[in-house]
Formats: structure tokens, C-alpha cells, sequence
């Protein structure tokens, strides 16, 4: 039997989700860096301001970044890499959830909802 793996999209929308439910005055926000595009969409993008390798969420109150991944496969990009550096030094904390559930505990065992 093959063990089905949810996407890294079906991941966020989980942590989304269980996110909005347990802080409800917090806000976040999704960042539209990846997914397939066509050229001129992609282009236009780029020419506004899309940067390869920024995190795929974020949470301004808590002055927090999170890069989902799957549970299982998920690997950071050098991009990724350079930016959460980069994020870190400007006073930022970035968080790399594998999989919703990681990600849900790595909030709570960093006392991010206690800034609430």
C-alpha cells in the first residue's frame, strides 16, 4: 500500500487553518512566491517585487516567517537558505514546518502565542 502524503499547499491550508482557529486576532498571511505560471504572469511578478526563495507565510505581530514543506521530501533551496539568514539578522524569526502538524508545534513550543 502506498502512504498518500498530503501537498505542501494541502499543508498550509491545514496550518492556516488551525492557525486562524487558535489565534483569532492574530493576523497571517500567505505569500504567492511558487506555483506554475506562464511567462508574462511570471515575468510581471518578478517586476513587482517577487523574490525566489521568501518564505510562503507570515505573521507580523510576532515578527515571524514560516516555510512550509511536506512532511516527507521537503528541502530548502539555497534562496530559502540566504533569505531566512537575512530575516534572522533583521530581527525576524523563521520557523521550517514539515507538514502541518510540525509546524503547529513548533509555534506553540516557541511561545509565539504568548506575544498574543
Amino acid at each position: 500500500m502506498t502512504e498518500i502524503i498530503p501537498s505542501e499547499d494541502q499543508e498550509q491550508m491545514y496550518f492556516v487553518q488551525w492557525f486562524k482557529r487558535t489565534y483569532p486576532s492574530v493576523r497571517i498571511y500567505s505569500i504567492p512566491n511558487g506555483g506554475a505560471r506562464n511567462i508574462a504572469v511570471a515575468a510581471k511578478m518578478k517586476a513587482t517585487g517577487q523574490s525566489k526563495g521568501v518564505p510562503d507565510i507570515c505573521v507580523p505581530a510576532w515578527r515571524l516567517y514560516i516555510e512550509m514543506k511536506r512532511i516527507k521530501g521537503g528541502k530548502l533551496s539555497p534562496e530559502q537558505k540566504e533569505w531566512f539568514e537575512y530575516l534572522e539578522n533583521v530581527g525576524y524569526s523563521v520557523i521550517v514546518g514539515y507538514g502541518a502538524l510540525d509546524t503547529q508545534e513548533k509555534i506553540i513550543k516557541g511561545n509565539y502565542g504568548k506575544q498574543d
